[in-house]
């Protein structure tokens, strides 16, 4: 482990010397990505010169007891068994930290929201679920924009998609993919009986055309009237767009600005981060044929959580996480759930380092 971490501080040094080059500057994308590396490697060196400093504590220690003053032996003897005791500790607490980052997680991400099986409402629970993701983020002060959205009566959304654009929000959010079920008796339901409805979450990172490489070619693009609220410009200009990636059969569409350049711009940001993660989801395909991960699949169809209000009981089923907050839950308070994810995650990717 000490050769491991020595290696990551000359690694360190290099990057904190190309940052403090005036060149560096000069070229965005690379001051971004060695920004990016250093804040990832800092809790490293952090860890490391800490280590360090103990085992050297260790090593005056031994020394010691291999000489010949009794009086300092007996001093050193229960000092020797704690610092033991804290390399242990820290050992476990540096496994972690050397977990290989995912290289995505820092990156904004965009959260597409879809009302699955339940009819009126499915689409109540995904604007609930919504909302939940909505407080999540002014709780942490990220900035939100909404890319489009397709909503029903009674306050239901039949799909929406959103970005959030923050440090490390696709990091945070990205174990939320899969399908939402829940359990309640409905508002529209006069006989107070319990249903079960769901509704689908997908959490893509928002990629950059340094990501994905997209031939213009390969693109259809359609324009069309908007529908729905808007006055009389939906009627009267074509504002809508959708696109069609021809390869991969991905469609997107986008109607919620006037202006048909914006809505185009929406479409593509969408389309790219759809290829992104598409391109991430055969790649965990390759890995989960050697060995199955609990909570980062992103497999759209797996139920991963059900939401039971008539016992406020919400259970992740990936990690057998149950917890009987669920109205705090549903009011943005995710942060238990968020951390018990990612370290069941990096326990599992521990174990196949």
């Amino acid at each position: 482990m000490l050769k491991k971490l020595e290696q990551i501080k000359v690694r360190y040094d290099a990057v904190v010397e190309k940052l403090s080059n005036p060149a560096t500057f000069q070229d965005k994308q690379v001051f971004k990505e060695l920004s990016q590396e250093r804040k990832h490697l800092e809790p490293i060196i952090e860890a490391y010169n800490k280590y360090a400093a103990l085992l050297a504590h260790i090593e005056d220690d031994e020394t010691v007891l291999r000489g010949n003053d009794d009086e300092l032996k007996e001093l050193v003897k229960g000092e020797l068994d704690d610092l033991k005791a804290e390399r242990e500790r820290m050992e476990e607490d540096i496994k972690f930290l050397l977990i290989p980052p995912d290289p995505n997680d820092n990156k904004n991400t965009i959260v597409e929201i879809r009302s699955g099986t339940g009819g009126d409402e499915a689409a109540l629970f995904a604007h609930d679920l919504y909302r939940m993701y909505i407080r999540y983020a002014e709780r942490r002060n990220w900035k939100i924009e909404e890319l489009s959205a397709s909503f029903i009566g009674l306050g239901g959304i039949k799909e929406i998609s959103f970005e959030i654009k923050a440090d490390g929000a696709y990091g945070e959010l990205k174990y939320e993919s899969g399908v939402h079920r829940v359990q309640r008796v409905p508002a529209t339901e006069s006989s107070g009986r319990i249903h079960t409805s769901a509704a689908t979450v997908a959490v893509l990172p928002e990629a950059e055309k340094v990501d994905i490489e997209i031939n213009d070619a390969d693109l259809r693009i359609d324009t069309y009237r908007a529908s729905g609220a808007g006055g009389q410009h939906v009627n009267k200009t074509d504002s809508a767009i959708r696109i069609t990636h021809i390869p991969s059969g991905v469609v997107v569409a986008c109607q919620d600005e006037r202006s048909q350049h914006k809505n185009k711009e929406k479409a593509l940001k969408i389309l790219y981060s759809r290829l992104l993660q598409h391109s991430i989801n055969e790649q965990n395909a390759k890995v989960a044929a050697e060995r199955r991960s609990l909570v980062s699949t992103g497999d759209r169809s797996a139920k991963i959580r059900t939401y039971n209000f008539p016992q406020s009981r919400l259970t992740d089923h990936r990690i057998n996480y149950t917890s009987h907050a669920l109205q705090a839950i549903m009011d943005g308070d995710l942060f238990e759930l968020i951390e018990e994810l990612k370290l069941a995650d990096n326990i599992e990717k521990l174990k196949n380092l």
